[in-house]
């Protein structure tokens, strides 16, 4: 019978280890999600690895030759509690399958924020400055304090230019 197990990977090679190890005819699972990154001083929204250095693997305790996982491209060991590989139940892998959308990734929602919470401009000409989360001044902005000067300040910005610290 075949379980799941938990690959890590070398850095940024989720992609280099999960073709490789399915070049040799192992199924694995690699769950991408869209997530905001800096490029060039502006914030983008790109598809990365859900999880960075990891990947699932598909693997038989009878059948399957574990051996040449641990040489593959891009992979840096199995995961290991102790002595035994790390195994992932079944029902984990199908709750990420079944969320990710038709496009075959995650789309991870922004944390919530609310009145009182510390934040992080991400974007715009207050890029990098912290404020404290007022309110939403419409659908699309939010109003935040913050402290210019030895003083406060109510200034209006894009919800989606916002990160909680």
């Amino acid at each position: 019978m075949k379980s799941w197990y938990l690959i890590h990977t070398k850095p940024r090679q989720e992609l280099l280890a999960e073709e490789n190890l399915e070049r040799q005819g192992y199924e694995t699972y690699l769950p991408m999600a869209e997530v905001r990154r800096k490029r060039r001083g502006r914030t983008v929204r790109v598809i990365d690895p859900m999880f960075p250095r990891y990947l699932f693997i598909h693997l038989s305790d009878e059948t399957d030759d574990w051996r040449p996982i641990r040489s593959t491209l891009g992979v840096a060991a199995l995961v290991k509690f102790g002595e035994e590989p790390a195994r992932i139940p079944d029902q984990l892998i199908d709750v990420l399958r079944n969320r990710e959308t038709d496009s075959g990734y995650h789309k991870l929602e922004p944390k919530a924020v609310t009145k009182g919470t510390p934040v992080r401009i991400a974007e715009g000409p207050f890029e990098g400055f912290e404020g404290i989360y007022q309110c939403r001044s419409g659908k699309e902005r939010v109003v935040l304090l913050l402290k210019v000067a030895q003083q406060a300040l109510k200034i209006d910005v894009l919800a989606t230019n916002i990160e909680p610290v």
